[in-house]
């Protein structure tokens, strides 16, 4: 049995690193390594690519993912739990702080400062287009994958569009891509999860993927609602925290439970905060116009987006070595993620680029904001402050 001591240890170390890891998935799996491989020595350099090689093949925010496998190794149920409430707790306190704050102070706030928010976003989602694409559509068929979604994606604007492009993509991808030509190594990682456990997640998430909608078109209850939409968002997000956006936002906005500019603003706020981004639903909970909102909102929205996470984590693990050496799983996930691209592309049209750029100076803005950004690398959560503050004095 686990005691309180290094169940204690598991979470501060976990806080401490969700006050200071800025910089998005990718620089979060480097502090990881830092601390635990390197430093602490929880588990070898072979055992933690295993971990993050699985985290990146399931839907979820990569990241969390691999810090809740890595309390998983250290303490079960109780030390993934611990792991992903010390790294989400900073991020997710700041954000519903934020919304509170534009709940009693929004008309206080200029508009000029959210404008400017939403500029950023333009550049932030760019570059995650960008980035995503050349990792993600690396070949001449994953690009025409990419564009007939987009295309649909533009065509038909709906939660239904971005679910079937994705199974379209899954289906293109076991239908003419290749999977990888060269051998994977065997992972020795062992962890505390059994086949019959992993199958009992695998199954009540299954059932709560199914039965949440239904449920929500029974009674139309807004708790329900805001429970599946989150829950339904933390499930199919491959390819990175940004992806989450879109599928919220197609979610919550058209059906009023927050306002566009509300949304835009929130995501605006998340990339200045450490910690995972899939805490931008704290935000959204926190300021809902329908149904549980405030800090009760704010933690259910919360609770929603990472259970699947967990659930699809503890799911796979045990059959880990087998998924990820399959031909069909490997090109039915690139098919997704180019399938991903596309969602996260049709996001930048609509709605962040029509609702952000109006003008010529709008597109000045963007091209300065983007520039930073991928040319000199400026941090996004700096870029965040900066485009407040101009957008403040400015627009």
């Amino acid at each position: 049995m686990t005691n309180r001591s290094a169940l204690w240890d598991i979470f501060v170390c976990f806080f401490q690193l969700g006050l200071t890891s800025f910089g998005g998935p990718a620089a979060h799996i480097g502090f990881f390594r830092t601390e635990f491989v390197t430093r602490r020595q929880w588990l070898s350099e072979h055992d933690y690519a295993q971990l993050v090689a699985l985290c990146q093949f399931l839907p979820g925010p990569a990241s969390s993912q691999v810090g809740m496998a890595i309390g998983m190794l250290r303490a079960h149920y109780a030390g993934a739990l611990l792991a992903w409430l010390g790294f989400t707790l900073p991020s997710a306190l700041l954000l519903i702080a934020f919304a509170l704050g534009l709940n009693h102070w929004g008309d206080m706030v200029p508009s000029g400062l959210l404008h400017g928010l939403k500029i950023v976003v333009v550049a932030v989602v760019a570059q995650a287009v960008w980035g995503m694409a050349q990792t993600l559509c690396n070949s001449r068929a994953k690009f025409a994958i990419t564009l007939a979604c987009f295309a649909v994606l533009l065509a038909w604007s709906s939660v239904w569009s971005q679910l079937v492009v994705i199974g379209a993509g899954a289906l293109a991808g076991w239908l003419w891509l290749q999977p990888a030509s060269t051998a994977l190594p065997v992972s020795a990682l062992a962890l505390q999860v059994s086949k019959r456990a992993a199958l009992g997640w695998g199954l009540a998430f299954a059932l709560l993927l199914l039965l949440l909608p239904l449920s929500v078109s029974w009674t139309a209850n807004p708790t329900l609602t805001l429970l599946d939409s989150f829950f339904r968002a933390g499930s199919l997000v491959f390819g990175g925290g940004h992806v989450v956006m879109p599928l919220l936002q197609a979610d919550l906005v058209p059906t009023g439970f927050i306002s566009a500019d509300r949304f835009i603003a929130g995501y605006g706020a998340a990339q200045a905060v450490p910690g995972p981004l899939f805490t931008f639903a704290g935000f959204l909970g926190a300021s809902m116009q329908q149904g549980p909102t405030g800090i009760y909102g704010g933690i259910l929205a919360l609770l929603a987006i990472f259970l699947p996470a967990f659930m699809l984590l503890a799911a796979a693990l045990p059959f880990w070595q087998t998924l990820r050496t399959s031909p069909s799983g490997q090109t039915i996930m690139a098919g997704v993620g180019a399938s991903v691209v596309a969602i996260l592309a049709a996001a930048l049209y609509q709605p962040i680029w029509t609702s952000a750029v109006a003008n010529w100076l709008d597109f000045a803005a963007v091209l300065l904001a983007t520039t930073a950004l991928m040319y000199f690398q400026l941090r996004p959560w700096l870029l965040v402050l900066l485009g407040a503050l101009v957008g403040a004095l400015v627009f």
